[in-house]
């Protein structure tokens, strides 16, 4: 069969099947991969959030080729979480397909309901989603307390992306510093009790201090209009090209070198890149 003469439709959704069925194999007991039969839907949740950065970086970087097998790969947990879970008579991918098609055909109105062909501002159609979602919840007509959204905040997203969202919805109900000193103030508070406990305290103490120095340099990024997942994932980059750039000036391997030693091919490697950058 010319899959290319077929409708593009076709083709893809012929395309989905032989993955479903390729999953469907790996787990098979009968020849299936040790790996793959030995996972579980706990197990493999770290993959559906690597995978998820990995997809993002591929899209920021606009490397299509690389969008596309990371998008791939996190389709792939997607069809795996679907497959244990049929595998155990919970549910399948065709629930999977069809809740989100019947959410999107209800929060959608504008396109798909009585609202139809009606003009709409992208600001109505964020209000209707939040009403809609609400309602579908059984919160509609009850006022949602902040802490409760909070909570959900700190749930589901990343903890830097979190913690400034948490932020910001605290200061518009004027849980605020009045200036930015007493943000500063507030870091070096947190600094001078994360040192303490680093020297008298317990581990989980030492983690909670930890915690909350982090919570207060969010608080600084947010009065300075910056954002803390962009600022950390660039000093990683910048931390990963300067030790590239060693191992290429390096004559031996790394670990070879004395602390001494590794500093200064750190300073050369820092050194030769901000000449690039200029």
């Amino acid at each position: 069969m010319d899959l290319g003469k077929l409708p593009e439709k076709t083709v893809a959704l012929g395309a989905l099947q032989e993955l479903i069925d390729v999953v469907a194999k790996l787990r098979s007991p009968d020849g299936g991969c040790p790996w793959d039969l030995a996972q579980t839907p706990e197990t493999l949740t770290p993959y559906i959030i690597e995978e998820a950065y990995e997809a993002v970086d591929a899209i920021q970087h606009g490397d299509k080729n690389a969008v596309v097998e990371e998008l791939g790969d996190l389709l792939l947990q997607v069809i795996l979480q679907a497959q244990i879970a049929s595998e155990h008579g919970d549910f399948s991918l065709k629930e999977v397909a069809e809740g989100i098609s019947q959410k999107l055909i209800r929060r959608h109105p504008h396109v798909f309901g009585d609202q139809k062909n009606q003009e709409i501002s992208i600001s109505q159609v964020k209000e209707n989603w939040e009403t809609i979602k609400a309602a579908e919840k059984g919160e509609s007509g009850t006022e949602i307390k902040l802490s409760q959204k909070l909570r959900n905040y700190n749930k589901k997203m990343p903890p830097l992306v979190a913690a400034m969202k948490i932020s910001q919805k605290a200061a518009e109900i004027g849980f605020e510093w009045k200036n930015i000193e007493g943000v500063w103030e507030k870091f070096e508070e947190e600094l001078v009790e994360l040192r303490h406990a680093l020297a008298y305290e317990s581990s989980a103490r030492q983690e909670e201090e930890l915690g909350d120095l982090i919570f207060a340099l969010v608080q600084l990024a947010r009065w300075n209009n910056l954002d803390p997942s962009r600022g950390l994932q660039g000093t990683s980059k910048r931390f990963i090209d300067r030790f590239q750039k060693m191992e290429v000036f390096a004559e031996y391997p790394l670990s070879d070198y004395s602390l001494d030693e590794l500093e200064t091919l750190w300073q050369q490697a820092k050194q030769f890149l901000a000449k690039e950058d200029v």
